[in-house]
């Protein structure tokens, strides 16, 4: 089954309650944690719910199998801490969507590249 990689983007000190709990429930508690998740009814439900707060978009198998061999330690917690990008999030900011030129919602594929930067 398909893997969706999110990354919360966003801090929730002023979030609403039930958007804390379902990032909590996502095991997304502090900025830059990032989960594989399977692409499930359930799962791209609680993506949508917090998509103000987070971006996503699908992982490749390969690069999967990279961050096995980087991070077994993390990869077997389920999630991951990643640092800020280098170089900054995309022009726009970290409170518009990513198709507005911002850093939050769906990238699709260009999710790879951004984990790559946070992991350098």
């Amino acid at each position: 089954m398909e893997k969706i990689a999110v990354i919360l983007i966003r801090g929730t000190a002023t979030a609403k309650k039930e958007i804390a709990d379902t990032l909590y429930m996502l095991k997304l508690r502090r900025k830059h944690a990032m989960v594989l998740l399977e692409k499930t009814p359930a799962n791209m439900g609680m993506i949508y719910k917090v998509k103000d707060y987070v971006t996503y978009g699908e992982m490749d198998e390969s690069f999967e199998k990279t961050l096995k061999e980087k991070r077994p330690e993390e990869y077997a917690k389920g999630f991951f801490r990643l640092h800020p990008p280098k170089g900054g999030f995309e022009r726009g900011g970290i409170k518009k969507a990513y198709s507005n030129k911002g850093a939050l919602g769906y990238r699709g594929k260009e999710i790879v590249s951004l984990i790559k930067r946070m992991m350098e």
